[in-house]
């Protein structure tokens, strides 16, 4: 029993995984996985002042995204008018009747 115990151990081996640090123990006979330790995790913020620094630049930006909506929907009323006056004066300039089509020019 303690024979193959340790001929197990020698036929498995570890790799440190390149992409996120994990430990994978591999069997070398089969080339299949056996066992996955995850990597720790970096931390965000090295202590809590800068992490509320964070929080407080978060929301300013939030703020200074809805304060441009705001001022988007306060013009849009504007905005719609001069687009319509527009395709108004396009319709006038535009020659009176039918559009040609190809097939009428066959």
């Amino acid at each position: 029993m303690l024979l193959v115990m340790a001929k197990a151990k020698q036929t498995t081996f570890e790799v440190a995984c390149p992409d996120c640090g994990a430990m994978l123990k591999i069997d070398a006979t089969t080339g299949l996985l056996v066992s996955h330790t995850s990597a720790p995790r970096k931390r965000m913020f090295e202590d809590l002042e800068m992490a509320a620094k964070a929080m407080r630049e978060q929301d300013e930006r939030k703020e200074s995204i809805f304060r441009q909506s705001v001022d988007a929907e306060r013009n849009k009323a504007d905005l719609l008018e001069k687009k319509f006056a527009e395709a108004i004066r396009k319709a006038k300039d535009a020659p009176e009747g039918k559009p040609l089509r190809e097939f009428d020019l066959e």
